[in-house]
């Protein structure tokens, strides 16, 4: 199976490494904005050839799949342009600048029958997994509510972020509610099923930024601290709040309250706890084995990498759709709930879905 990726970064933290373990797929080109950046990446891995435009890299190469981990504007032009030349496609999230262009992208992949994966890896991740099924099986009984927190002080301070940092700019489809966002209502329309209503806000704290090594003035654009509220079908309320501008870092704490039972889950640790109804909490961590194999960069993100590769490229393989995963059906419906916060951002307002 022939693989272009189209962004150095995340490809050398994740799927390059993840790949290696992955049989019947070779990586024959990369594309990236900044050729020294792909050439790097495709030096150190194998990859034969690199180019700093992906245009030219679909063009050159007859693939079979395309991995996409560029800044979201980048997101639906190259999937729509990989997809009209035969390959499947694997995207980074958030799926893409708005609904519409999400939408798109899920109707030309269903209409010329490609097989199609947003990377919410977190899917694949045991711990998480073990949580679904505790959900699904009625032993937390029915959920009530959701907590989700995800605190750090990476974008504090205005010298933090360099400029023109796509992850600063709006423009581009940066900010925290489409980097973690996404993650989360991914995770929480898996765990809970479809979402009904949201309230939220997106918003930009600290505007005014310095370039540390020029000591140049920017604007940054895009969110640094979202929060959002998710009413579910089932009833159940979830409630998301992440910053990047607090003082010090206090990491991601999920924690899942049903009738029956309770669920805290730290990805600092990947302590997975559970306690019944007026009981104790116990350790019912699931360790995944893929943490093991050599080469991967460490971190749940990059080990989950691996099992949504192989899922991805066994569907391809099989001629099937995704038995497991985030397809660009679910990414459309993840982008509907974070366009919905933006809209409640303006209006102040609940928003419908």
């Amino acid at each position: 199976m022939k693989i272009g990726i189209v962004g150095a970064s995340f490809a050398r933290a994740a799927y390059l490494p993840a790949l290696r373990h992955v049989e019947g797929t070779e990586v024959v080109a990369m594309a990236s904005s900044r050729l020294e950046s792909a050439q790097s990446a495709a030096s150190e891995f194998g990859v034969g050839a690199a180019y700093d435009d992906w245009q030219a890299m679909l063009d050159n190469h007859q693939l079979d799949l395309v991995l996409i981990a560029t800044p979201t504007d980048l997101h639906a032009p190259i999937t729509l342009a990989a997809l009209d030349r035969g390959a499947h496609v694997l995207c980074e999230k958030p799926t893409a600048m708005d609904a519409t262009e999400a939408k798109a992208m899920l109707d030309k992949a269903e209409a010329l029958g490609r097989v199609h994966m947003i990377d919410h890896e977190l899917r694949f991740n045991p711990n998480r997994a073990r949580v679904a099924e505790l959900i699904a099986s009625g032993e937390l009984g029915d959920i009530r509510h959701v907590n989700i927190a995800n605190i750090g002080a990476s974008w504090a301070n205005p010298a933090s972020r360099p400029k023109g940092d796509w992850w600063s700019l709006a423009e581009q489809g940066g900010g925290r509610l489409g980097a973690n966002g996404s993650h989360q209502v991914d995770m929480l329309r898996w765990w809970l099923g479809p979402v009904r209503s949201v309230v939220g806000q997106a918003l930009t704290v600290i505007p005014d930024r310095i370039d540390k090594k020029t000591g140049e003035a920017w604007t940054a654009t895009a969110d640094d601290l979202s929060y959002f509220t998710l009413e579910m079908t089932s009833g159940a309320l979830a409630q998301v709040f992440m910053s990047g501008v607090a003082a010090n870092n206090i990491g991601n704490l999920t924690q899942v309250f049903g009738s029956k039972g309770s669920i805290l889950l730290d990805n600092d640790t990947e302590r997975l706890m559970f306690a019944k109804a007026g009981e104790r909490f116990t350790d019912i961590t699931v360790d995944d084995p893929n943490a093991q194999l050599p080469g991967l960069n460490k971190g749940v993100w990059n080990v989950s990498v691996v099992a949504a590769l192989h899922e991805l490229t066994s569907a391809i393989r099989e001629g099937r759709a995704l038995k497991r995963g985030a397809t660009f059906e679910d990414g459309l419906k993840n982008q509907q709930v974070l366009d919905a916060v933006k809209t409640s951002t303006r209006t102040r307002a609940w928003v419908d879905l």
